[in-house]
């Protein structure tokens, strides 16, 4: 009778595997499957290659799929970015995306623009220039009127101690 709330599997119970059939690497009577089967073939078949192709010396890969037989310039592939230093040719000049040429010609633009405001030769700065003009003029009228007031009230002090 099995023991418990579930039922036991048809395939048996488990077995465990002992200490020393661990460290002796034969672990419980396991059947293998067919994937470790499928991996052992193709392990083989890859050490038959391996040979084969050290005995023949071919320097070029093998294409994958249908590469070999049409060979096309795909724009839209990613290019590998990550070079290594023996690999970078030095005389190469890279070519900017058309965001990074925009990006610069818009820094560029504007340092122009903030040259000429600086040197009062756009509309804004001449604008800004005539309201400056016409405040240190309202600066200048208020500071005399103070000081006439100043000068009015010091009188009107010094008659009254007369």
């Amino acid at each position: 009778m099995g023991r418990g709330k579930f039922k036991g599997k048809p395939t048996g119970r488990r077995q465990f595997s002992t200490p020393e059939e661990m460290r002796a690497g034969t672990s419980a009577r396991r059947p293998r499957t067919f994937k470790q089967e499928e991996a052992e073939i193709e392990e083989d078949e890859r050490s038959e290659e391996s040979e084969e192709e050290s005995e023949e010396d071919s320097d070029g890969e093998k294409p994958k799929g249908t590469q070999g037989i049409i060979e096309i310039d795909n724009p839209n592939l990613v290019k590998p970015k990550n070079v290594k230093a023996k690999n970078v040719d030095i005389e190469k000049t890279t070519e900017l995306s058309r965001r990074e040429r925009e990006e610069i010609e818009k820094q560029q633009a504007h340092e122009r623009y903030m040259r000429l405001q600086e040197q009062g030769k756009t509309e804004q700065a001449r604008k800004d220039l005539e309201r400056l003009a016409l405040i240190r003029q309202q600066r200048a009228e208020a500071a005399k009127k103070r000081e006439e007031e100043k000068a009015a009230k010091e009188q009107k002090k010094s008659e009254a101690r007369k």
